[in-house]
């Protein structure tokens, strides 16, 4: 029996390897799995050696004070992996930890053949990390096809698979009439995945609720977490007794929401392009501690958060970032978008051309599992 470890760093990391390993068991279901995974994968069969949250780090600073526990981590998953002795590791995303991981396990065993999904963003900083990657992986799985030319230029293989929440799911029907009143318009909002970011964003987003009450009353707040953070933020809407907020976690609700909105307000991520995959208007929102932001600040070459706009290089979806990420600028944009129907249209137009652009001809997930089927029968 072939073998794949399935490596991430992160829920939405989870969340994307999920959709490859589906398609995966569906084409041969005679694969042993292990993983450092979370629900997602968890929800197909595939068991993790640890929880996800043990490595849940983020930003710059975050990463300095819990140095010596991610080396233990690192060093833990390696031999865990090397235990396992796949045929195949799978790395996904988060390359800080999941390469760092992927080069030591190659170092042991050169018999394994590594393939990482989700290529490091060396197009917006750190360039000249790609030649070390030509030492450790077999396979990079490209999202965007305007990234091959960085492999291509040190002949890493390099596939060009599309981004798998631009595939269009099908969604088993669910009644959601008991989540919310018919008569009122849904606005979807995401404070991300990690409980660092829901710390910093959640205040934020409950007192723009809280100003979109003050002024409107027909509008009912959805938002979407993780079912680690789900009960945090209901336990913050029960504080402030807020009557028409819900928080919910199960995918299959959560895709349904999100097509009935009418607006969404997004922390910046790959959760963007699920919503510019709906066909929902949106504006993109991000915090982080001021030490963090100036690191950032220096090593990046782009002038956009967001892919759709670093893509155009123009803002397309407004992003409010740092010192605008406030309460009062979310409450601005929101209904200065809802009250000009124009502006809302010539967004989703403008995301509807750059998505034509980036989309796979196939299936993302379909096109990611051929590889490694292929390093399996090889």
């Amino acid at each position: 029996m072939k073998k794949i470890f399935i490596l991430t760093g992160e829920p939405s990391g989870d969340k994307l390897a999920s959709t490859i390993i589906s398609k995966l068991k569906q084409k041969n279901s005679d694969i042993e799995y292990l993983s450092v995974g979370g629900s997602h994968l968890n929800s197909l069969g595939v068991k993790s050696i640890y929880d996800l949250k043990d490595i849940t780090y983020i930003g710059f600073t975050s990463v300095l004070f819990n140095l010596f526990k991610i080396k233990n981590k690192i060093k833990e998953t390696v031999n865990k992996i090397i235990e396992f002795n796949p045929d195949v590791l799978l790395s996904v995303d988060s390359p800080d930890f999941t390469l760092r991981v992927a080069e030591k396990v190659k170092k042991i065993n050169s018999d394994i053949k590594t393939i990482h999904y989700v290529a490091p963003q060396v197009w917006i900083w750190r360039e000249d990390r790609v030649k070390k990657f030509k030492k450790f992986l077999d396979h990079v799985l490209l999202l965007f096809n305007f990234e091959k030319k960085y492999f291509d230029n040190e002949n890493i293989k390099n596939t060009f698979v599309g981004h798998p929440l631009l595939e269009n799911k099908v969604n088993v029907k669910t009644d959601l009439s008991n989540l919310f009143n018919k008569d009122k318009k849904l606005i979807s909002l995401f404070a991300g995945s990690r409980a660092s970011e829901v710390e910093i964003l959640l205040p934020i987003l409950i007192d723009f609720i809280k100003l979109m009450n003050n002024k409107f009353d027909q509008f009912h707040f959805i938002f979407h977490a993780t079912d680690q953070n789900k009960h945090r933020i209901n336990a913050e809407l029960k504080k402030d007794n807020l009557k028409n907020v819900e928080a919910i976690s199960d995918e299959n609700i959560k895709s349904q929401i999100l097509s009935k909105s009418i607006f969404a307000v997004a922390k910046s991520g790959t959760v963007s392009l699920e919503i510019c995959n709906s066909k929902v208007p949106s504006i993109i929102i991000y915090k982080m501690n001021f030490l963090n932001f100036m690191i950032v600040k220096l090593l990046v070459k782009t002038k956009y958060a967001n892919i759709i706009n670093i893509i155009n290089q123009k803002e397309i979806i407004p992003e409010l970032i740092q010192k605008e990420c406030n309460a009062k600028e979310i409450f601005r944009s929101v209904v200065y978008f809802l009250k000009n129907p124009d502006l809302i249209s010539k967004q989703l137009n403008e995301i509807n051309d750059t998505l034509k652009e980036i989309k796979s001809k196939t299936s993302s997930s379909d096109e990611a599992s051929n590889v490694i089927l292929s390093y399996l029968s090889g």
